[in-house]
Parts: structure tokens; C-alpha cells; sequence
């Protein structure tokens, strides 16, 4: 299937804020959408699919629902769709064979408290060969831009800018693949480019006495900053990493966010405002089938902003 953006589609909330997420990036890139629902045969029909029709006459009307309502939002693009009946982890992943990207929706945090197990999302993230980005239900394209001033809506207004791009960068094996994703769809969006590099060092501070914590007047002193020396190596790791990226990308402003702790918790929080986060994904666990590593799976669940995932070795 010969597109440059594919999104997958199952009638939730989820799947049509993809969609639509989709077609807004496939208008940036300039590009064609292909809309893909895969269902399956089940020996009896699901309890949501009313008596006077088939399980594929669902699937075509859920189908055809979501193509409508993206070419009503944008009605300039090429759009085509298309239904499958298969296993949907195995469809969604032939559908973005030839993609440059494949769009899915992401439920994020849900009432256990994270990903329902073997979700089609998490099991396609972990095996995908194409960059996959997940987003959540309700973001709209005025998610994507800075608040508008006096009450007007970002997308009355071309000029409002976009959020930030958000980059988790790690410095021991760099990506080109990965670097170049979040550069360029900073670049498409005319914003800045948030690079987030988090280091842990073997310094850490002491624990201070009950009894010490107990006799201070305002509590228990300030936690000491880990060595200077550690952060200014760091600093200049990622500012060497992103030095040739800076050169081909001159127009992009580059700021760069290098900070102690614990990968997910430093990009969970960086990424509170941003348009998009990018993070990396290696290889694959071959034993489980799928494995998206304990930072990208942590940001799936808990950051609100679409996240892209870009597989690389």
C-alpha cells in the first residue's frame, strides 16, 4: 500500500483523533493518506453490531464514517481507504510496509492503570520497521499550536505557532534516523526543537539524619547538585551529537535540556507542553515478540501529546 502516511482506524475515540492527527501531518508533508480498519471473522458477532447486519457491513460503515470525516476537515487531500479482514497486529504492520510513517490511536493510562494487555498499538510499536506515532482521543489541531490570545481559536489563525518538538537523545549510540525524524518535523512545523538529555552518575547525596531533619526550622536542607564536572560532560556529549544535525538545519532553533535523573521521568516532564515527543526504540524481543523498552513504554502511557517512536538498531 504506497502512501506516505498511514493511520489505522477501529471506530473509538482514539483511532478518529489519529486519523485526523494523520491527515494534518500528511498535509504538512505533502503527501497522501491511506485509512486502514482491519476486522475478523468471529463465530458469533460482536454485541455492539446491530442484528440487521454483517460483521463486514460494520466494518465498511465504520470504515466509511472516518473517511468522511476526515475529507470534511480537509478537503484538499488525497485519501484512500481501505479494509482488511485479518489479524490487525499483522495488517497494520503489512499496510506501513511501504509508509514513511503509520498513525494509530494510543488510550494511554487506562482503569487499571496502564496499557490493557496485548494491545494492538504496544504489540504494532514494538515490531513496527516504520516510525509509529500514538495519539490520544481528544487532541485536535489546536493541541498542536501555543494558546491563541483573546479568545480565538489557533486554527482561525495560521500564524499561531506550534508547540515544541520534544527529543529524548541518548548519547551512547546516537541515530541518525531518529535525530533526523524530530529535526524535520520541527522544521515542517516552523517551531523549535527541544533536545532532552537525561544522565545518572554515581554521586548521591547522603541521607540526612532523622534527628537533623527533625531540629531544622524549615524542614531538611536543600539536596546537593550532582558534580559539575558530570553535567558539563554531558552538556558537551549533546552538543557534539547535535552539532552536524545544527548545520543541516540552520533555520531550526535548537535548545538543549541535559539533566540527572531517571529517562522517562526527565522526558515525562519535558514533553508537558510540547506538540510531539520523538523517542527511539532498539531491536526487537524476539522470545516475546514485541518489546518497546521501559522509556518509550513508560512515555506511551503517561505523556498527553503524540509520541513517535522511530525504530532504530
Amino acid at each position: 500500500m504506497a502512501h506516505d502516511i498511514v493511520v489505522g482506524v477501529d471506530g473509538s475515540a482514539e483511532g478518529l483523533a489519529a486519523a485526523h492527527w494523520a491527515a494534518r501531518e500528511a498535509w504538512r508533508r505533502g503527501a497522501g493518506l491511506g485509512v486502514v480498519h482491519v476486522w475478523h471473522r468471529r463465530p458469533r458477532p460482536a454485541p455492539y453490531i446491530p442484528l440487521d447486519s454483517t460483521e463486514r457491513e460494520w466494518a465498511e460503515k465504520l470504515l466509511a464514517g472516518t473517511v468522511r470525516s476526515v475529507r470534511a476537515a480537509h478537503p484538499g487531500l488525497r485519501i484512500t481507504d481501505r479494509l482488511v479482514c485479518d489479524a490487525p497486529v499483522a495488517a497494520l504492520l503489512a499496510a506501513a510496509a511501504d509508509a514513511d510513517l503509520l498513525v494509530l490511536g494510543s488510550r494511554g493510562l487506562g482503569a487499571v492503570g496502564g496499557f490493557v494487555a496485548g494491545s494492538v498499538s504496544q504489540r504494532v510499536v514494538g515490531r513496527s520497521a516504520r516510525p509509529v506515532v500514538l495519539v490520544r482521543a481528544g487532541r485536535s489541531a489546536a493541541d498542536e499550536h501555543l494558546p491563541a490570545t483573546d479568545g480565538v481559536a489557533p486554527e482561525e489563525i495560521p500564524e499561531t505557532p506550534y508547540r515544541q518538538v520534544i527529543l529524548g537523545l541518548q548519547t551512547d549510540r546516537p541515530c541518525d534516523g531518529l535525530i533526523e525524524f524530530a529535526f524535520d518535523a520541527a522544521l515542517r512545523r516552523g517551531t523549535g526543537l527541544r533536545v532532552v538529555h537525561a544522565f545518572r552518575t554515581a554521586f548521591r547525596p547522603a541521607p540526612v539524619p532523622s534527628v537533623l531533619v527533625a531540629a531544622a526550622p524549615e524542614g531538611p536542607p536543600p539536596v546537593p547538585r550532582p558534580p559539575a564536572r558530570e553535567l558539563a560532560e554531558a552538556e558537551r556529549t549533546v552538543a557534539a551529537v547535535l552539532r552536524p544535525w545544527r548545520a543541516r538545519y540552520p533555520s531550526v532553533a535548537v535548545t538543549e535540556t541535559v539533566a540527572e535523573g531517571r529517562a522517562a521521568a526527565v522526558l515525562i516532564r519535558a514533553a508537558h507542553d510540547g506538540g510531539l515527543l520523538v523517542v527511539g526504540r532498539r531491536g526487537t524481543d524476539h522470545r516475546a515478540g514485541f518489546h518497546t523498552g521501559a522509556v518509550t513504554h513508560a512515555v506511551l502511557r503517561y505523556v498527553g501529546c503524540p509520541v513517535a517512536v522511530v525504530p532504530h538498531d
